[in-house]
């Protein structure tokens, strides 16, 4: 099991970015694939990237390519989403995930893989 704790979400205006952070407890961070999900009011939880436990792999929901981007630092035990030219319609409490993978460039985009969760932060973007 990993414990997993968000921050850097808020408000922010139509075209703004943000950086959300997820701190992984444990000592085995780098056998997990790191997702990030969100779920805006009234909507079903949604994926919205990941990437492999050695970092080699990501993917992304058609509706952040180009804008979103996920990193991790292993040594931090840290997963990143760095959010540009946000839009309103990302407006969601963003989860971070960990997922136990199978092989060092496995992603999982389904929530069903991912075992581990954090509480949520939550993202606003403003029109």
């Amino acid at each position: 099991q990993v414990q997993l704790v968000e921050s850097g979400g808020g408000l922010v205006q139509t075209g703004g970015s943000l950086r959300l952070s997820c701190a992984a407890s444990g000592r085995t961070f780098n056998s997990y694939c790191m997702g990030w999900f969100r779920q805006a009011p009234g909507k079903e939880r949604e994926f919205v990237t990941a990437i492999s436990s050695s970092g080699g792999t990501t993917n992304y929901a058609d509706s952040v390519k180009g804008r979103f981007t996920i990193s991790r630092d292993n040594a931090k035990n840290t997963v990143y989403l760095q959010m540009n030219s946000l839009k309103p319609e990302d407006t969601a409490v963003y989860y971070c995930a960990a997922a136990n993978a199978r092989f060092g460039l496995s992603v999982y985009t389904t929530s069903g893989k991912y075992n581990n969760w954090g509480q949520g932060t939550q993202v606003t973007v403003s029109s």
